[in-house]
């Protein structure tokens, strides 16, 4: 992507190489709500996880951003369940009204973060490949439901910390990373991308999005 900065030092090529893994297939489990219903909700939300999915992977929406979008889409989500299992499996026409009210606010402020001026900066060199890497690989989870919303969270506050922690090593030294600063975030880019493995070939998936 374009969002890159060049004050990255350059890593070795062991970051950009990990995880980088075939996708696994799971298949969405089965669901025993009204199909009318189900298919008016999971639809929405599909939407909502493509046009997060199009932000990761264009750059629009930072690690920080996606994480909180995908934090409010989680509590949707466990809402809609409680719901249906108080209703045998269906929900109240007051129930589907206050999803999609809170769809609605979602709605906007997935706009409102891809069109601010906060973007993804991966940097250049191996360092920014393997961050962009990460993003696209989480991106992919979303876009094919391989990731819920709550893990994608969790994936996505990972990134965000190692962010903030190289921007305040940077900071420290000039714009620079120490070698030993840099054997760090090699380390924990290193396990974000075993989390991210996992979480994909776990068994939870997204229900409603299609594979």
């Amino acid at each position: 992507m374009n969002f890159q900065s060049k004050k990255w030092s350059i890593l070795p090529v062991a970051v950009l190489m990990a995880g980088t893994v075939a996708f696994a297939q799971d298949p969405s489990p089965t669901s025993t709500t009204d199909p009318k219903v189900q298919t008016e909700i999971d639809q929405r939300k599909e939407n909502q996880q493509d046009r997060i999915a199009n932000g990761i992977k264009s750059g629009q929406l930072t690690a920080g951003e996606t994480s909180k979008l995908e934090t409010k889409e989680a509590a949707i989500n466990g809402e809609t369940r409680a719901d249906r299992a108080a209703n045998g499996g269906k929900l109240t026409p007051a129930e589907k009204a206050r999803i999609n009210r809170q769809q609605d606010h979602l709605s906007k402020q997935i706009y409102d973060d891809k069109h601010n001026a906060n973007v993804q900066h991966n940097g250049t060199g191996e360092v920014g490949q393997s961050k962009e890497n990460q993003q696209n690989r989480i991106a992919q989870g979303v876009k094919s439901g391989q990731l819920t919303a709550g893990e994608t969270a969790k994936l996505e506050n990972q990134q965000k910390a190692i962010n903030q922690q190289v921007k305040a090593d940077r900071a420290a030294n000039g714009g620079k990373l120490t070698s030993g600063e840099k054997a760090q975030v090699n380390h924990e880019q290193n396990k974000a991308s075993k989390n991210i493995y996992n979480k994909k070939h776990n068994t939870k998936t997204q229900g409603g999005v299609k594979k």
